[in-house]
C-alpha cells in the first residue's frame, strides 16, 4: 500500500464529531480507523516511512498516540515511550504545561528510559495548534533525547501547528482537513 492509500483511509475512516469536548470544537474520532485492521496497518507503516531507521523509540502522546506508537514500534523493532497526562506515571517524571485550543494541560514523561542522545519519533493522531506536540518535544529534549520528527494522521488547516514545529523538527501528516 502507498501513502495515497493511507491518506484515503485517514480521510474515509476518521469521524468528525461536532461540539466535543465542548461547543465549537470539531473532534476527530480515529477509533473507526483503529478498528479496521487493513487501514490501521497501512497508516502506521505510512507514518513511520519517512523516518525509517532513524529512531530507536516512538513517543506516543496520550491516548490515541499510544496505539499508533505501539504499532509502529512493533513494525520497526523499537521501543515505546509514553507521554502521559499529569499524575498518571509513578516515580520520577518531567512535566511540561501548555495551552491547547480549548484549555490548558500538563504532560509528563519518565526520564532515563533509553540512553541519552537516542533518537525518538513523536506520533499522535491530530496536529492542531501544535501545543501538545511542542510540549512533548520539550519533554523529550529535557530528558536528553533527540527528536527525529513528528508523524500524525491528520493536520488541521489554519491552526498553524506545522508552522509552530517546522524549523525545529520535520513534520509528516498523512492528510489534512479544515479546522
Amino acid at each position: 500500500m502507498t501513502v495515497t492509500d493511507a491518506s484515503s483511509f485517514v480521510d474515509s475512516k476518521i469521524a468528525v464529531v461536532p461540539d466535543f469536548p465542548k461547543p465549537g470544537i470539531l473532534f476527530r474520532d480515529v477509533t473507526p480507523l483503529f478498528s479496521d485492521a487493513d487501514a490501521f496497518a497501512t497508516v502506521t507503516t505510512a507514518l513511520s516511512e519517512p523516518f525509517d531507521g532513524g529512531f530507536v523509540a516512538v513517543a506516543g502522546i496520550e491516548a490515541r498516540g499510544f496505539a499508533l506508537a505501539g504499532a509502529i514500534a512493533i513494525e520497526q523493532g523499537v521501543g515505546v515511550l509514553t507521554v502521559r497526562k499529569a499524575g498518571k506515571l509513578p516515580g520520577e517524571v518531567l512535566s511540561e504545561s501548555y495551552a491547547l485550543e480549548y484549555g490548558e494541560a500538563t504532560l509528563e514523561l519518565r526520564p532515563n528510559q533509553i540512553p541519552q542522545g537516542s533518537s525518538v519519533l513523536v506520533v499522535d493522531d491530530v496536529l492542531a495548534t501544535g501545543g501538545t506536540v511542542e510540549a512533548t518535544i520539550t519533554l523529550l529534549e529535557r530528558a536528553g533525547y533527540v527528536v527525529a520528527g513528528v508523524a500524525v494522521l491528520l493536520e488541521l488547516d489554519g491552526l498553524d501547528g506545522r508552522a509552530r514545529l517546522e524549523g525545529h523538527v520535520p513534520v509528516h501528516a498523512l492528510s489534512s482537513a479544515p479546522a
